[in-house]
């Protein structure tokens, strides 16, 4: 019972189901959403880089189009508090914070207005923010418009290291399911989970909210939801903090879209990337698509055209380390950096493989092959796309050393078992012993 209202928006419209960031960390991944570009593309590669601007985002194209643009919660890229008008990506209406984490707490709401006056909001967070967006969406009826809500939950607290839920919420997801990955890990998972789920469970009955809002003024078959997140989060589980890693925890990301063109989309099961959903609203809204995008509009995998699309999500980490990543339907492919710092691109050009993980036998990435002699052949392919990932968005060809390799009492996997199309005829023998 979590999130029944993206379940709802999930079935009745299209679920990414596999959608991954391309960036695990707030403020990179956020140019890629506002851009279309990867975060070495847009040279936000970590915190802290504001976004250029001569970078076009999507507020931009909308406001050339002749809608209405409003921006409310979290923006990331600035380096100023307030956040004036010419930092603003091009939104018209702003009542938003650069980092809202600091400028507010669970049950203090305080962001600001286009004349860069502090606001305080009543109420949790979670709903001061859809409070501000009802507002908006009741005083837009007639005008075509483009809103970005940027809710903060279900991220941590920095000055507390907490996940403070609505008051109540903590004890009602307390011992409650652990994903595999985190109950063998622990982390942080038995401190954090329950207010991790709290926020999430808020978060979902603001979308209701927002659904119920559209529905009362009979604007539901005629506006486009998008559901979706900037990272995840692992907990600790697998580095010092809580994302920042090529695994599914931190990386894949809860997304779905509803609204005309994407009603009855069923399930994809292409690899979707963060930079193909700004692609994917500008299609929708019968805008041209720029040509210098990275991602691609997700309307022609509805209409069956899937020659095309990419077989693998590429993944760019640039920030606590220099690591780059693919993931495809069954595999997951990463490497790090060996050098001490990042380039001021936010790469490098020596690399060593880190992670190699079978998706389809290990859904929770719990063994790492990725020193395993029976999946060379695996790595060599992987290693070959992931190059390729990383040349086509502009980076330098890197070197990657390939890991050591031990013998590992498997036969040896072949290229047409481990990227068969079809996953029940792939398979990997184990000796009984």
């Amino acid at each position: 019972d979590l999130m029944p209202n993206f379940d709802r928006l999930a079935t009745h419209g299209t679920h990414a189901d596999f959608t991954s960031t391309c960036q695990p960390v707030c403020g990179p991944a956020r140019s890629c959403l506002q851009t279309g570009l990867y975060a070495t593309q847009t040279g936000s590669w970590r915190n802290g880089i504001p976004l250029a601007k001569h970078h076009k985002t999507l507020a931009h194209y909308f406001n050339e189009a002749g809608y209405k643009t409003a921006y409310i919660g979290k923006w990331h890229l600035a380096n100023e508090e307030p956040v004036t008008e010419p930092n603003r990506g091009g939104y018209q209406e702003w009542l938003a914070s650069n980092t809202l984490e600091f400028t507010s707490n669970a049950y203090r709401t305080v962001m600001y207005n286009n004349d860069n006056q502090a606001v305080l909001m009543p109420g949790y967070r979670v709903d001061a923010q859809t409070d501000a967006a009802i507002r908006y969406i009741d005083g837009h009826q007639q005008d075509p418009f483009f809103m970005f809500i940027s809710y903060i939950e279900p991220h941590f607290q920095n000055h507390q290291d907490d996940f403070p839920p609505p008051i109540g919420y903590r004890e009602r997801y307390t011992a409650k399911w652990i994903p595999p990955d985190l109950a063998a890990l622990v982390g942080t998972t038995h401190q954090h989970l329950a207010g991790y789920y709290g926020m999430v469970k808020r978060l979902d009955e603001a979308l209701g909210r927002l659904q119920d809002a559209l529905v009362s003024l009979r604007m539901d078959q005629n506006t486009i939801i998008l559901f979706t997140s900037d990272h995840g989060c692992h907990f600790k589980t697998r580095n010092g903090e809580y994302k920042r890693s090529c695994h599914e925890s931190s990386i894949r990301v809860p997304t779905a879209i509803t609204g005309p063109g994407f009603f009855g989309g069923g399930r994809l099961r292409q690899q979707i990337s963060l930079v193909d959903l700004p692609p994917t609203l500008l299609d929708a809204a019968g805008i041209p698509v720029p040509g210098h995008m990275a991602g691609h509009s997700i309307l022609p995998l509805l209409r069956g055209q899937t020659a095309d699309w990419p077989e693998e999500a590429f993944i760019q980490i640039s920030e606590a380390q220099v690591g780059r990543a693919i993931r495809t339907n069954r595999w997951k492919y990463s490497v790090r950096s060996t050098e001490p710092k990042p380039s001021p691109q936010g790469g490098s050009l020596q690399y060593e493989e880190e992670f190699l993980y079978d998706l389809e036998c290990d859904p929770y990435e719990l063994r790492n092959l990725v020193d395993q002699a029976s999946h060379e052949p695996v790595k060599a392919e992987l290693r070959s796309r992931l190059i390729k990932r990383m040349v086509a968005v502009g980076e330098p060809t890197p070197e990657i050393k390939a890991a050591a390799t031990k013998p590992s009492g498997q036969r040896r996997v072949t290229l047409e078992e481990a990227f068969d199309p079809n996953p029940l005829r792939a398979y990997t023998e184990v000796p009984h012993r």
